[in-house]
């Protein structure tokens, strides 16, 4: 009695299993009917060709295009409306979605607290939004590629990917272009992008009202900033690579208890078409953010290396490269910062110190400003008069009468050679965002 009874639950709790088919479809076919009909775990594989249409998936079913099938959305609405959890949607190219941003068109579009979604190696053309993921959780987006329409003005197009009230989701090996900003993040938590390719953008990375996340080792160019993060708190954005900005490497505004260590910025220089009074390229802008490390990033090649503003002090920084940039340093505050953590300060490629004791830091402190610094800052006009004798003569009293010297930023152990990671012995690898236990969310979105 007891062997039939193992036989039979043996046989249930496999019986979903058994069910699930291929359904092979062609383009003679009805696709979505196919869809409707489809039961859970059901493979729905599209033979080659272009299939024209918006499509709705109510099933938890698996859809591939198999790299060689097109689904064409006709310029209006999603091409791909996911309306049920345990999705896999994956080698499919798809094309001419909706423009319409107020809609949200979008080329792959979650429904509502739809989890546990797949969505891999696609590849994604048109003008709204590539692939939109909201109020989910457990999703994975892989190695897809996403172009938006680069005749349409940016603010006209939809972001790459993304991700609104979500957790827990990973994007991965994705490479986006000619959207407005490649991944946009708002009001979502625990979630991990990395290894992502983002150029041709008006933003590489965009974060808004966030917390608990981790960008690692991705890659930014040819953006007006390669990473913008904003109203966010617990970011740890590591190993990440921007070049050839013209505005921003990292903006920082509103960014608190965050780690922005081991980035490499490069070339962040305004186009001279597009200079007005002010605009600069600045590596790093932290903008009202404080209670941040700054650490072991490059900064090499901008306009300004890094600008602080508005408030923005309690911050760590310390183990930084900063190389060739005309103006090392802006800092508009009258509150002394130091910048460098237990005898570990910045490498600043103008600094010109000795280190007679030969322990790898300079015998005198860095400061990269001074109350001229701050005049021009103050009235721009007046940079004409740098090189004049008597900025000169002022320059000089300063440093001979230090009393008459604002405060500013003073690193007291400058590094005499570029840090290598194996120099970092302050920062500790930070434990992932997702074993962090919950915290109030205080921001909006």
């Amino acid at each position: 009695m007891i062997k039939p009874l193992i036989t039979l639950l043996t046989l249930a709790l496999f019986q979903p299993v058994a069910l699930a088919k291929t359904l092979q479809v062609s383009v003679d076919d009805n696709l979505q009917a196919v869809l409707d009909s489809a039961s859970k775990g059901d493979v729905v594989s599209l033979d080659a060709g272009e299939y024209k249409g918006n499509f709705i998936l109510r099933q938890a079913i698996t859809l591939t295009g198999n790299n060689v099938a097109t689904i064409n959305a006709g310029g209006k609405g999603h091409a791909l409306l996911l309306k049920s959890s345990d999705i896999l949607i994956e080698d499919l190219t798809i094309i001419n979605w909706g423009s319409d941003l107020t809609a949200q068109n979008a080329g792959i579009y979650s429904d509502k607290k739809a989890n546990n979604l797949i969505i891999r190696n696609n590849k994604l053309r048109g003008d709204g939004f590539g692939i939109w993921l909201q109020s989910g959780k457990h999703i994975k987006v892989e190695g897809n590629e996403v172009e938006g329409n680069p005749t349409l003005r940016s603010a006209d197009r939809g972001n790459g990917i993304q991700l609104s009230k979500v957790e827990d989701v990973e994007v991965t090996g994705n490479t986006v272009s000619k959207t407005r900003d490649g991944l946009y993040i708002i009001a979502s938590q625990y979630n991990v992008l990395k290894n992502n390719t983002m150029h041709d953008l008006r933003y590489g990375i965009h974060y808004m009202y966030s917390h608990s996340n981790e960008v690692l080792d991705n890659l930014a160019y040819n953006t007006r900033a390669g990473y913008a993060l904003m109203s966010s708190r617990k970011l740890t954005v590591r190993g990440n690579e921007t070049r050839d900005s013209e505005d921003y490497g990292f903006l920082m505004n509103f960014i608190t208890y965050s780690d922005i260590s081991h980035n490499r910025i490069t070339n962040v220089w305004t186009k001279p078409e597009n200079k007005v009074l002010g605009r600069d390229g600045k590596g790093l802008f932290v903008y009202n953010s404080g209670y941040n490390t700054i650490s072991y990033n490059t900064i090499d090649t901008a306009e300004i290396g890094i600008h602080l503003t508005a408030g923005s002090e309690n911050v760590k920084v310390f183990g930084n490269s900063f190389i060739n940039n005309p103006v090392q340093v802006k800092y508009v505050s009258n509150r002394e910062q130091e910048w460098s953590q237990e005898g570990i300060g910045n490498f600043w490629s103008n600094y010109l110190g000795w280190d007679l004791d030969n322990n790898g830091r300079g015998d005198t402190p860095f400061e990269p400003n001074d109350g001229i610094d701050k005049l021009i800052w103050q009235y721009p006009e007046a940079k004409v008069l740098l090189d004049s004798p008597a900025i000169l003569m002022l320059r000089w009293i300063q440093k001979q009468f230090p009393v008459l010297k604002p405060a500013g930023v003073r690193d007291s152990f400058p590094l005499m050679t570029v840090p290598s990671a194996s120099d970092d012995t302050l920062i500790s690898q930070p434990q992932s965002t997702k074993t962090m236990p919950p915290i109030p969310d205080q921001t909006a979105g």
